[in-house]
């Protein structure tokens, strides 16, 4: 028997990602969203919601759906350390948090957030 799921149920997680109004670049992967302090190199405010300029949601590489944060360029680095994960955040809660090519910043440079698929939900088969 096949199963298919519409958009929109897909949609329903992804749409709770993109609720992340900051995202940070850290040294490593903080347990909880209280962790994020002390690991954070750089940060840059996020607007939330799919079609607002910082997150699309859209048909995935194979299937289902996915949630993209689209490049973020210039972003002032606050403390000096290797990046090596990117995390979200809404203010209270860790939303996610993805691993990155490992990159030396140092405070008061800048770096660039490439465009990025955050999590990619795959159709029922």
């Amino acid at each position: 028997m096949a199963k298919k799921y519409d958009d929109t149920v897909l949609d329903g997680s992804l749409l709770v990602a993109d609720n992340a109004t900051t995202m940070h670049a850290t040294s490593a992967e903080p347990a909880n969203h209280a962790g994020i302090a002390a690991v954070s190199l750089a940060d840059i405010a996020m607007t939330a919601g799919n079609g607002n300029g910082d997150y699309t949601i859209a048909n995935g590489d194979t299937s289902g759906r996915k949630l993209t944060v689209l490049a973020q360029s210039g972003v002032v680095i606050d403390n000096t350390g290797t990046a090596t994960h990117v995390v979200g955040t809404d203010g209270t809660t860790l939303l996610w948090c993805t691993t990155c090519t490992s990159q030396a910043l140092t405070a008061a440079g800048t770096v660039d957030f490439p465009a990025f698929d955050v999590m990619e939900i795959n159709d029922p088969t």
